[in-house]
């Protein structure tokens, strides 16, 4: 399935003007503030432009041209996580970059971290300031890419979206992948595998923790469950309830890299040995897997692709190219020292 380009009914000054029934200069004058308009010609402007949902672009180049040559990606998460913890964030936006550059385009970074930053960053969007969006890590069913799309902003999300949306997304086989990990643990002779399955509102955590059940449906096992934050120290601390709850587990899977790195500190503390007591196995083979010590098996994800992914989907809705509704990347079992 195809969809069509985001950008194709985006209110302009020239629909506002055939709307309103007046020149594009006229409109450009009364959306700028010129008090050289008839206070009957404004009202019509003022009129069509509500009823159009227009947002005018202060900008000069935009307004001659509709393009900016800027593209923004938007994290929705702290900014600790992003910029101290989880090297995922970096590494999909080296991506973005990269492409993006490739292109002759620029880049912009914005983070949500409250109400307030979300409406500056929405209403930075539809002014007109990038000529698309890219949306990184969408927990729940948020309506923010929705919104740009439906006010004819190019966007593109990681993950697919939550609910009912056309909002094209990139995404990879997080249920296949958890598959493949526990597969491995039960291949490899472990009995009673638990997770830490990711935040029960993220689409991805929430297939991982379906590929997780599945495999151990199949392997006729019973799951044991228990939940973080996508933190080192939410791993840490469900591992401790685990632990707690089901002292005789072997294995667990880890729904992310960081919070598996806080779940072998827990281990370590309790005196189990990894992976002679207790295996563990993660998802996303960021850097962290590496400095873990031992050295963390794990999902590995193409984050870098991810980004790519993105940029290029987003550029051809730019430039009024339709494009595919979900792209997903396929991932790998990467086995190290931990299990």
């Amino acid at each position: 399935m195809s969809i069509g380009p985001a950008g194709a009914d985006r209110p302009t000054l020239e629909t506002v003007a055939a709307r309103a029934g007046v020149s594009r200069a006229t409109v450009s004058r009364v959306v700028n503030g010129s008090t050289r308009v008839s206070p009957d010609i404004r009202d019509a402007v003022l009129s069509a432009v509500e009823a159009l949902g227009y947002v005018p672009n202060r900008v000069a180049r935009g307004l001659v041209t509709r393009r900016m040559d800027a593209y923004a990606v938007v994290l929705t998460e702290s900014a600790g996580r992003i910029f101290a913890e989880d090297p995922f964030f970096a590494t999909v936006t080296q991506g973005v970059i990269q492409e993006l550059d490739a292109a002759g385009k620029e880049m912009v970074l914005q983070v949500i971290s409250s109400e307030r930053s979300r409406e500056r960053i929405t209403g930075y969007a539809l002014s007109g300031h990038v000529d698309g969006v890219m949306v990184v890590s969408l927990r729940g069913a948020d309506g923010l890419p929705q919104l740009l799309a439906g006010k004819g902003v190019p966007v593109v999300v990681n993950g697919r979206p939550m609910g009912r949306s056309a909002v094209p997304y990139v995404d990879v086989a997080n249920a296949e992948g958890a598959r493949q990990a526990v597969r491995g643990l039960v291949d490899s002779g472990r009995r009673r595998i638990a997770t830490i399955a990711g935040p029960p509102d993220a689409p991805g955590a929430i297939d991982r923790l379906a590929g997780y059940r599945a495999e151990l449906r199949d392997a006729r096992r019973r799951p044991i469950v228990t939940h973080g934050n996508s933190t080192r120290d939410s791993g840490w601390s469900a591992m401790r309830r685990l632990l707690d709850e089901h002292p005789g587990l072997d294995a667990v899977f880890v729904a992310s890299d960081v919070m598996a790195q806080g779940a072998v500190r827990a281990l370590r503390m309790s005196g189990r040995r990894v992976p002679d007591d207790v295996a563990v196995v993660g998802f996303d083979d960021t850097e962290v897997a590496r400095y873990t010590d031992p050295q963390l098996s794990t999902v590995r994800l193409p984050i870098p692709d991810i980004g790519r992914t993105m940029a290029r989907q987003v550029l051809r809705l730019a430039g009024g190219e339709p494009v595919e509704r979900g792209v997903v990347l396929a991932t790998e079992l990467v086995i190290r020292e931990s299990s």
